[in-house]
């Protein structure tokens, strides 16, 4: 994975597009979604997350691994940017016969981003700075790496903070004229210094006041692989192994790393799936499902 895939965020474009495509309905799919084994509720579209409920004495298996449950049957499946075709998923019984299941994932059409007035040294870094960004993406994958079998996703999300949006998820974007990798969060203009919330329940897994790229940084991890990261931030209310609670304030919105000016770039990942957060606030709406 090349180091400018990682962190990608900044404002004030020539074009802003506020969506890439129309999302599709909960609980369908083009298949018609549901199986005898498991019922979906998510959006079977490129960047989108899945809430699965297994019926009972089912697991489900993706990719080879097994699919964490909660305590009542429970997954999660998340789609990247870039995924094509069939997605498929193994079940087992309670006598272990295996049946497999396919949906098909919806492409989206992508726009593209012009962003000017970057400082050129954050658009192509210089040599001396090299082991600072390897040694950095390192700790945002070893932060992201640490799944755990917490259930707070369960209690939903909403918006980390009241803003336009500037940038969405997916779009291509050119840097001072040179084409860089997509965008994979959405970011919200706000005024220097704004409250940044969390937009859901968890345990912050990394805090780091300057990364190269992505400035002030912090993740948090809401359970099951998926979590939340939040870019440029001014400054961190929290620490790493704190829990925190969905409309919690944990920082202050910023313009660090490569920036143009003060917003917020909000993340989402599904283990090494980088996702739309604002499928996953249409797939698990705070308010609208239920605690574990």
């Amino acid at each position: 994975m090349g180091i400018n895939s990682l962190f990608f965020p900044i404002k004030r474009f020539i074009c802003v597009y506020f969506l890439c495509n129309s999302f599709v309905s909960i609980g369908s799919s083009p298949n018609d979604g549901d199986s005898s084994e498991v019922t979906w509720t998510g959006s079977w579209q490129q960047g989108g997350l899945l809430l699965g409920q297994l019926d009972r004495g089912y697991r489900a298996f993706y990719k080879g691994f097994p699919l964490q449950e909660t305590k009542t049957g429970q997954i999660l499946l998340g789609l990247g940017r870039d995924a094509d075709g069939m997605v498929n998923v193994d079940f087992l019984d309670s006598s272990g016969k295996k049946t497999t299941r396919s949906w098909e994932v919806e492409k989206r059409e992508y726009k593209v981003q012009y962003i000017e007035g970057v400082r050129q040294d954050r658009v192509i870094p210089p040599e001396s700075v090299s082991s600072r960004i390897g040694e950095e993406a390192q700790q945002v994958r070893n932060a992201r790496a640490l799944r755990s079998s917490s259930e707070a996703f369960l209690r939903g999300f909403d918006l980390p903070l009241v803003g336009p949006i500037t940038g969405v998820y997916g779009s291509s974007r050119i840097y001072n004229g040179l084409p860089r990798s997509p965008h994979y969060g959405i970011d919200y203009a706000a005024p220097l210094g704004s409250d940044v919330k969390a937009p859901g329940s968890g345990v912050v897994t990394l805090v780091h006041d300057d990364m190269y790229f992505s400035g002030g940084t912090l993740i948090i991890d809401h359970g099951m692989g998926l979590s939340s990261t939040f870019l440029h931030l001014s400054s961190i209310l929290v620490h790493v192994g704190d829990s925190v609670k969905l409309g919690q304030v944990i920082a202050a919105v910023g313009a660090t790393g490569r920036a143009t000016g003060p917003h917020l770039d909000w993340r989402m990942n599904w283990r090494d799936e980088r996702i739309d957060p604002q499928l996953v606030l249409l797939a698990l709406p705070a308010k609208k499902i239920g605690l574990p």
